[in-house]
């Protein structure tokens, strides 16, 4: 027992050591597992400003039976957490209603609505900053409700909200880690089966962390790119 003490601290010192040949041995599978975390938030973003949009205009509907359970949808999405909406997604509706989707359709469909509910709110937001003079006027010139929203609302309404839709961008893929939990190999599942396999952490997570930055980065910059120009073109 006692010979097996200065073993286990060797392994840990080793584990602890960079090793820049073990990098470079594992950079390939971190990478195809970054591929995988982006391809999931590319579907999720897509789906998340698309439907977001969408809730955001049904929950200023008039007719109680669209708005008002909209707004209870959005609310109860908000109110609970991803991983359980992905546990319901992945695990319950297979059983429950015959719904089986692969884990990566899952993955994306579970980021796409979770956060098209807060999506809706930044679009909502948008929507009412836009003067009450412009929809007086868009029914005064007997504008119809298609040519109200996609030529005078949206346009005013989109631009003022891009900052908030940024930040939901970066941290739908900061949550897509999550997807690991229904067997999606994203990057921080790889890097923990590397840490299995290996018993050397510190390369994996440490890769890990950088290729986060390397995408988070740009993307935060491209949203501080769009702002400008939408903002500088309304002026």
């Amino acid at each position: 027992m006692n010979g097996s003490v200065p073993s286990i601290v060797f392994a840990q010192e080793a584990a602890a050591t960079w090793d820049w040949d073990f990098v470079w041995e594992i950079l390939p599978d971190l990478l195809r597992g970054l591929w995988v975390t982006v391809q999931a938030t590319a579907v999720g973003i897509v789906l998340a400003l698309v439907l977001g949009l969408v809730l955001a205009i049904a929950r200023r509907s008039t007719i109680k039976l669209v708005s008002w359970p909209v707004a209870a949808f959005i609310e109860f999405v908000r109110g609970t957490p991803l991983l359980v909406q992905l546990f319901f997604l992945f695990f319950v509706m297979p059983d429950q209603f015959g719904v089986t989707l692969s884990p990566f359709t899952t993955g994306a469909l579970g980021l796409g609505i979770h956060y098209a509910c807060y999506t809706s709110e930044s679009y909502r937001a948008g929507i009412e900053s836009v003067d009450r003079g412009q929809w007086e006027a868009s029914t005064a010139i007997n504008l119809s409700a298609p040519t109200v929203w996609s030529r005078v609302v949206l346009p005013q309404a989109i631009p003022t909200v891009i900052p908030a839709l940024g930040n939901y961008v970066v941290a739908m893929f900061k949550d897509a880690p999550l997807l690991s939990t229904i067997s999606v190999i994203e990057l921080v599942a790889t890097a923990e089966r590397i840490q299995a396999m290996t018993f050397r952490p510190t390369e994996a997570f440490t890769i890990v962390g950088v290729l986060f930055l390397a995408v988070s980065i740009p993307s935060a910059a491209l949203v501080r790119y769009l702002e400008r120009r939408f903002r500088y073109e309304r002026a």
